[in-house]
């Protein structure tokens, strides 16, 4: 099952959250029907975004990761509540370009270069927005950036997804450690050497290490605790109902003038991919309801 281990180190000078979201990307792949390039770019913001999720203290918080480059994947767009509930979209599923000479797929060609922007809504006034420009379009590297500038935080901020050869989702999954502003800097240099050994995500995960397995390689021996495990699936909250009171937000007016001129709606989802069509009897009926209120 999918799921973000949270563990803490060195006393609680850092935050340590590992994530296995294999099951998770690949319904994402089942959605959008992404080329392999693209479920990799997909794969690493669903995990970031999961994890980031899962910092969140409050029912209703939400945060939001918009990618925007100018490669031909254009971007892609991601979000996940405090449950580790994601879900996301590509705004072009389909790239097709070379690998890196190392055999790798190319994320960074396939974005581009532009900008990562993080939305914060915890239900406050206004939400929080940062962006920073995407120093390397891997993700991985954009999100420790952003952690940086925008919030901070010294972070060190891994992601990654391993693509079969039918395109399916063989393996996906990340980790984020976050350094208190009381981490001993021995602790830090041990960790910096660590990290600068470790393997990959996904060949740990491909070798059948655990996330507790992970984090006893990361954090082991400067006195990881794991404090809980969240529970990672993609979910859109999408439904028929949602989408009638879209169309009641498009006002009397509007409302009128579809049925006049077209007889029948269709509002997509980007989320799941999804259409919800209505004919005229329905429209003529939503109209009435919005013209009784």
């Amino acid at each position: 099952m999918d799921h973000i281990l949270r563990a803490s180190a060195g006393d609680g000078s850092v935050r340590i959250f590992i994530a296995n979201t294999k099951d998770t990307v690949q319904k994402a792949f089942e959605l959008h029907r992404t080329s392999p390039v693209m479920s990799a770019a997909m794969g690493r913001a669903l995990t970031a975004a999961a994890i980031m999720g899962s910092m969140l203290k409050t029912d209703g918080d939400m945060v939001t990761i918009q990618i925007k480059g100018d490669g031909p994947g254009g971007g892609l767009t991601v979000t996940s509540d405090n449950k580790s509930r994601v879900k996301g979209y590509p705004n072009n599923a389909i790239v097709d370009i070379p690998l890196k000479p190392n055999g790798k797929l190319d994320v960074q060609a396939a974005l581009g270069y532009g900008t990562l922007t993080v939305i914060k809504d915890m239900g406050l006034k206004e939400p929080y927005v940062g962006q920073i420009p995407l120093v390397s379009g891997e993700i991985a590297e954009d999100m420790t950036y952003y952690f940086a500038k925008s919030e901070q935080t010294p972070s060190a901020v891994a992601l990654g997804v391993l693509v079969d050869r039918d395109y399916s989702i063989k393996q996906s999954g990340g980790f984020i450690i976050q350094m208190m502003p009381d981490a001993d800097d021995g602790i830090i240099s041990q960790l910096e050497n660590k990290l600068s050994k470790l393997d990959s995500v996904t060949a740990m995960l491909e070798s059948g290490m655990t996330t507790k397995d992970i984090l006893n390689e990361l954090a082991g021996d400067i006195g990881a605790c794991i404090l809980d495990t969240v529970p990672v699936k993609y979910y859109c909250s999408c439904s028929a109902d949602r989408v009638r009171k879209a169309l009641v937000s498009l006002g009397k007016k509007e409302l009128a003038q579809i049925i006049e001129e077209d007889g029948k709606a269709t509002l997509h989802c980007h989320f799941c991919n999804k259409d919800y069509d209505f004919n005229r009897d329905e429209l003529i009926e939503i109209l009435q309801s919005a013209m009784e209120k």
